[in-house]
């Protein structure tokens, strides 16, 4: 299976420089590690534990088979 990952600097945070935030969009999941490899390796952590918990509820396990991404800027208005 495979899942798409969002990852996203986390800004000035209590955890200290050099965090990501890791989002599984197609799942409603985020979490966060130290660099990106961190942030990937939890997220990782985090979809198993999650496929595990719907296998031992009997629960249809669903994912996005395309993940699209893109980005904009506001410019001035913030």
């Amino acid at each position: 299976m495979k899942f798409g990952v969002v990852l996203e600097k986390m800004n000035k945070s209590e955890l200290g420089d050099g965090y990501y935030y890791a989002h599984v969009p197609s799942l409603g999941l985020t979490t966060h590690g130290l660099g990106i490899e961190g942030a990937l390796s939890n997220s990782n952590d985090l979809v198993k534990l999650w496929i595990d918990e719907k296998k031992a509820n009997n629960e249809e396990i669903i994912h996005s088979n395309e993940e699209l991404f893109t980005t904009f800027e506001i410019g001035e208005y913030a």
